[in-house]
């Protein structure tokens, strides 16, 4: 089992940014697809990004495409995600999720179900 926990979140004023982080415990991190995925009230869990087990794949919604940035760092078990000209709509609890259903995927997946170990979240307020 591996444990996710976030940090990074919290308030800005719109066009400012803030860089997320999800760091991992237990073995294997680095052989699997890591995904962002953001939930705001009275809205079902959307995917924002994921990125394959070498880093070298990435895959973005379109509503944040050119402004998030998702990357990892294996040697130390965390995936990032920066996110840039923020808006009032990318306010939501964003959550770090891990696909270790297939190893060395080399697409990542924007499909929630496929994930199976999930973060607790952590709240990004964007105000104008």
């Amino acid at each position: 089992q591996v444990q996710l926990v976030e940090s990074g979140g919290g308030s800005v004023q719109v066009g400012g940014s803030l860089r997320l982080s999800c760091a991992a415990s237990g073995r294997s991190f680095s052989i699997y697809v890591m995904g962002w995925f953001r939930q705001a009230p009275g809205k079902e869990r959307e995917f924002v990004a994921a990125i394959n087990w070498s880093g070298g794949n990435t895959v973005y919604a379109d509503s944040v495409k050119g402004r998030f940035t998702i990357s990892r760092d294996n040697a130390k078990n965390t995936v990032y995600l920066q996110m840039n000209s923020l808006k009032p709509e990318d306010t939501a609890v964003y959550y770090c999720a891990a696909d270790r259903q297939v190893p060395f995927i080399q697409v990542p997946s924007t499909d929630p179900y496929n994930y199976d170990s999930w973060g607790q979240g952590t709240q990004v307020t964007v105000s104008s």
